[in-house]
């Protein structure tokens, strides 16, 4: 069975989601969904307490609706977690008093049929990335170097599939050697030092972050084309090879510049307490 995990964006809020390529379903992750709504910071015990508070107000079990299958969490590694379709989604939210439960199914709903028409015409898949990222307020510049380093990194995938290499922990563990070899951090260090959880750690990359780690992605794609590369031995050589490339000239661009081409900058919001601590300094 083909599947596709990714992320969708509701009010800034990411939803994580996996789409069944055999059956055309999209499942959403409830944990998500329940976070998204009520603002809750600890949407799992809420979706806990929620399924008691259902079950016995209605007698209706909300489990029934959902289906567990493996996202990737904050953590980085691939998780089982409550997952449930548009159909199931929209029972879920008559539950959760939540204002922004309408506007939420319309957004559902949207997502859902997006998928389908993507199929057909993949090019509006990027087009919709673009305008999510117009919404965070990316720049053009960026958002140009974003969707160039996604091209390479699909070129790459698909190399990888085609010699072998299995998706989600195969592909994880190939990516994170190239990312180690170029910036000198695993993707799990690069995440904590800009204090990212479940977020998408090439969403909040400098243009500097997203070009080397390009660079390194095509390197290791034409090693791998040339030395042909096959599973996930052959190729972890040649990401090490693609890697180093990258590393060489992020190291050279460091001595030149004098400047940190990997950092903790990124595009999260401001946090709260620290805006009130700005105020009163400001008083």
């Amino acid at each position: 069975m083909e599947s596709k995990n990714t992320i969708a964006v509701f009010e800034s809020k990411q939803i994580r989601r996996h789409y069944d390529e055999k059956t055309e379903v999209w499942y959403f992750s409830v944990i998500d969904i329940v976070e998204a709504l009520t603002g809750s910071a600890n949407p799992r015990d809420y979706w806990f307490k929620m399924k008691l508070r259902v079950k016995t107000e209605d007698g209706f079990e909300l489990s029934t609706i959902c289906r567990q299958l493996k996202l990737k969490a904050g953590d980085g590694k691939m998780r089982m977690t409550d997952v449930a379709t548009v159909e199931g989604i929209f029972r879920i939210i008559q539950s959760i008093p939540s204002p922004k439960a309408e506007p939420f199914k319309q957004w559902l709903a949207k997502v859902g049929y997006e998928r389908v028409q993507e199929i057909q015409d993949p090019s509006l898949s990027m087009a919709r990335a673009r305008e999510n990222w117009q919404k965070m307020g990316r720049s053009e510049k960026w958002i140009q170097q974003r969707m160039t380093g996604q091209e390479t990194r699909n070129k790459l995938t698909d190399y990888w599939k085609e010699s072998g290499v299995k998706e989600q922990d195969e592909f994880a563990l190939l990516t994170n050697i190239i990312h180690q070899e170029w910036s000198g951090v695993t993707v799990k260090q690069h995440k904590n030092l800009k204090g990212l959880k479940s977020q998408n750690l090439r969403d909040h990359m400098s243009e500097a972050e997203l070009i080397f780690t390009a660079l390194a992605e095509l390197s290791t794609r034409q090693i791998a084309e040339t030395d042909k590369a096959k599973g996930v031995k052959q190729n972890a050589v040649a990401g090490k090879k693609g890697g180093k490339i990258a590393k060489d000239a992020r190291v050279a661009l460091e001595q030149k510049t004098g400047k940190k081409v990997v950092t903790g900058e990124n595009f999260l919001p401001p946090k709260k307490e620290n805006k009130k601590l700005k105020d009163n300094d400001e008083k």
